[in-house]
């Protein structure tokens, strides 16, 4: 057992279970834009680490341990966590910057570094094959690239309460962090760097256009 991955997921139970016990300490630490501009910007890492509930929880902890191996081989511990702590930052800016001007917006969950440990996994492995609707196999650059696309598709309709926009900021972290420490990731799978580019350049440019 790698003792990197251990002890997030440690840490992860443990700040999850004294929100779920602890109402005061939940909205002290979880995302709220007022707070957050009002100067307690200890809440873009802390809230990573809360959790409505046991489920959501347990659905994050378990994709981390699925795809936290890929990036510990190839990478490491330092870079695993490294990307972990990186991608919950992105995904909590990217919230920040879609939602700057509603002061009432709040969220929590580790989806945000899960989904940048996620996607560098694929960037890393991108043939290794994935379960869609965990029925269906497909190549997990395809599946990166149908869930990047699916996020936007929640970003633009709003009607659930999942933070589309952290797991999208979390997946450029994770993008961004891995081409940063395997930059040999340019030369020799080229083609997958730019499929796995290809929903980014799609919201980046839709925001410029004003369609999200």
């Amino acid at each position: 057992m790698n003792s990197a991955l251990i002890a997030i997921i440690v840490i992860n139970v443990l700040f999850s279970y004294k929100g779920f016990n602890d109402l005061s300490f939940f909205r002290k630490y979880e995302f709220h834009i007022g707070s957050i501009k009002a100067g307690e910007q200890i809440r873009m890492i802390s809230s990573g680490f809360l959790h409505v509930d046991m489920l959501h929880l347990i659905f994050n902890m378990m994709t981390l341990w699925f795809f936290a191996p890929v990036v510990l081989g190839y990478l490491g511990n330092f870079s695993f966590v490294l990307i972990y702590l990186g991608s919950l930052i992105f995904g909590n800016l990217l919230s920040l910057m879609f939602h700057k001007n509603d002061y009432s917006y709040r969220a929590v969950g580790a989806s945000g570094a899960v989904t940048g440990v996620l996607y560098s996994a694929i960037l890393l492995q991108p043939d290794m094959m994935l379960g869609l609707f965990f029925i269906v196999p497909i190549p997990a650059y395809l599946f990166g690239i149908l869930y990047l696309l699916y996020s936007i598709y929640g970003m633009r309709a709003k009607n659930d309460n999942i933070g589309h926009t952290a797991h999208f900021g979390g997946a450029i972290g994770g993008y961004a962090i891995t081409l940063l420490k395997e930059p040999s990731l340019l030369v020799n799978n080229i083609t997958m760097v730019v499929l796995l580019a290809i929903p980014i350049v799609i919201l980046f440019i839709m925001a410029k256009l004003g369609k999200l």
